[in-house]
């Protein structure tokens, strides 16, 4: 391999990190949690004491694993990064928290996905500093109780109602909720984001970009990437018109909705009437699993105010209807 190959692989495998907010200046949104997190932090630097456990929650894609990222560089601390499905036994995470220097910040991405029994050592490590390990079975079975480094645990998770309470209780440094970003930040983070990518693109390309990317950082740096590629291949300047064309081969309308999205609104609306209609249902005449739906695709409908969840199942709204160019019924109109 050629050391132009080497440089482009490189490259390549680096990009995401690229991307990401390098300092809390760089970090775009999330104004109420950084400051928490920063009075946290600093707060614990003044006391020359290991900052409290934190919990981030929200939809993927909005910036919790670089809130972890920017915390412990804040502190000049190591980060352990690992995630709850890689966590399979008890001796997995005894491994990992036994391995820990004093000060680290050990991330735990997915934490949802974590067993109970796993959950249950994870306790008094959080809470004491101590490991307790089981040697033995039976009658001379025996418990022996590990002293373990100074560490501070941040943890993310896209679904918190699947987290015990006891555990969710023992994160004293705080439970932030990472919410969805307005336009104008996603352009921002966006014109960034060009800049380290070395691309020319003006501010209405950007605009448009940023309007169709779900209200989330990687999706919208996922589509100028792509966009940027389209751009290339088809020897084109990156106006908006090339944007356009780029998320329309995407499938990717102005709203942000992509085919499954419509599709889901289309068969609620000429197969069931625009609803009630159930999930199974749902998933049934798309041949999508339920969990897909429910988690990836109904979120984003629904805080666009196309779908609603009412106690008989799903139902597509006035503006649901208008933005697949169907006529909504009468008494729904009347309704709404």
């Amino acid at each position: 391999m050629t050391k132009h190959e080497q440089k482009g692989e490189k490259v390549l495998r680096t990009l995401d990190q690229a991307l990401r907010p390098a300092d809390w200046a760089e970090y775009v949104g999330q104004s109420g949690i950084k400051e928490n997190l920063r009075i946290l932090l600093t707060a614990a630097k003044g006391r020359n004491h290991q900052p409290e456990h934190v919990l981030l929650y929200g939809p993927p894609g909005l910036g919790k694993t670089t809130l972890a990222h920017l915390m412990a560089k804040e502190i000049g601390a190591s980060m352990r990064s690992t995630s709850g499905p890689a966590i399979e036994r008890v001796g997995d995470l005894a491994s990992i928290l036994t391995n820990l220097s004093p000060g680290d910040v050990l991330f735990i991405d997915e934490i949802h996905r974590l067993n109970r029994t796993i959950e249950e050592v994870l306790y008094p490590a959080m809470e004491s500093g101590v490991l307790d390990i089981v040697i033995g079975k039976g009658p001379s079975a025996r418990t022996v109780q590990l002293d373990l480094p100074p560490f501070t645990l941040i943890a993310a998770t896209t679904r918190i109602s699947m987290l015990s309470a006891p555990l969710r209780s023992r994160f004293s440094g705080g439970t932030f909720r990472l919410n969805y970003y307005i336009e104008s930040e996603i352009a921002e983070i966006l014109k960034r984001s060009a800049h380290i990518l070395g691309i020319e693109i003006d501010d209405v390309s950007l605009k448009e970009v940023a309007s169709r990317s779900r209200a989330t950082p990687r999706t919208a740096n996922y589509l100028l990437k792509r966009a940027r590629d389209f751009a290339a291949v088809n020897e084109e300047p990156l106006h908006v018109k090339t944007v356009k064309k780029a998320l329309a081969l995407l499938e990717i309308d102005e709203g942000g909705l992509n085919q499954t999205d419509r599709d889901i609104l289309n068969i609620v609306i000429e197969k069931f009437g625009g609803g009630p209609v159930g999930l199974k249902t749902i998933a049934a005449s798309l041949s999508e699993e339920e969990d897909t739906i429910e988690e990836v695709h109904e979120p984003y409908l629904m805080q666009l105010g196309l779908l609603e969840r009412t106690p008989r199942g799903r139902t597509v709204t006035k503006k649901g209807y208008e933005h697949v160019g169907a006529d909504a019924p009468r008494a729904q109109q009347k309704l709404i």
